[in-house]
C-alpha cells in the first residue's frame, strides 16, 4: 500500500475509471495509474484502436508517461495499478523499468504474463492481486460478449 489515506483501493478505483473510458471508446477496458510517493504521476487506458498501435496498452502508455515525467527509464520507486493482469509484452517492459510494485485487479488466464512466464516481472517487483477483481473481470467479459453478439 502506498500509505496514508491513499490506499490500493483508491488508486485501483482511479484505474477503473480509466478502464470505463476505454470501454466507452470501444477499446478493451483496461486502465492504469502509475504512483510515486503517494501521487498519481501517469494515467492511461488501452488505445490500440484509437492509435492503430498494437503496443498502445494501458501499461505501456503509463510507463512512457511516467518515465517522461520522472526523467528516467527506471520506475524503482513507483507502483502501477492496472485493472487487468499485464500481458507478456507489458510485463517485459515493466521488468526493464524495474517497477517497484505491481497491483492488478483481474487475472488474464489466456494472455496474462503469469500463465505465459511468471519470470517476466523483475524479481524485486512486489506483485499484489488487488481490489476490484470481480468488477474488472466482469467489465472485460461484458466487452467481449458485446463483440461476439
Amino acid at each position: 500500500m502506498e500509505g496514508g489515506i491513499l490506499t490500493d483501493e483508491y488508486f485501483m478505483n482511479e484505474a477503473m475509471k480509466l478502464a470505463l473510458q476505454a470501454e466507452e471508446e470501444g477499446e478493451i477496458p483496461v486502465g492504469a495509474v502509475m504512483v510515486a510517493n503517494g501521487r498519481i504521476i501517469a494515467r492511461a487506458y488501452n488505445q490500440t484502436e484509437k492509435l492503430n498501435d498494437p503496443t498502445a496498452h494501458a501499461e505501456m502508455l503509463a510507463i512512457t508517461s511516467a518515465t517522461h515525467y520522472l526523467g528516467t527509464k527506471y520506475l524503482t520507486d513507483c507502483s502501477l495499478y492496472v485493472t487487468l493482469e499485464p500481458c507478456g509484452m507489458c510485463a517485459g517492459a515493466l521488468y526493464w523499468a524495474q517497477l517497484k510494485r505491481l497491483v492488478y485487479a483481474a487475472s488474464d488466464e489466456k494472455r496474462g504474463y503469469i500463465s505465459l512466464n511468471p519470470g517476466l516481472i523483475h524479481p524485486r517487483t512486489e506483485v499484489v492481486r488487488g481490489p476490484y477483481e470481480q468488477e474488472s473481470s466482469e467489465m472485460v467479459k461484458r466487452f467481449f460478449k458485446r463483440l461476439r453478439d
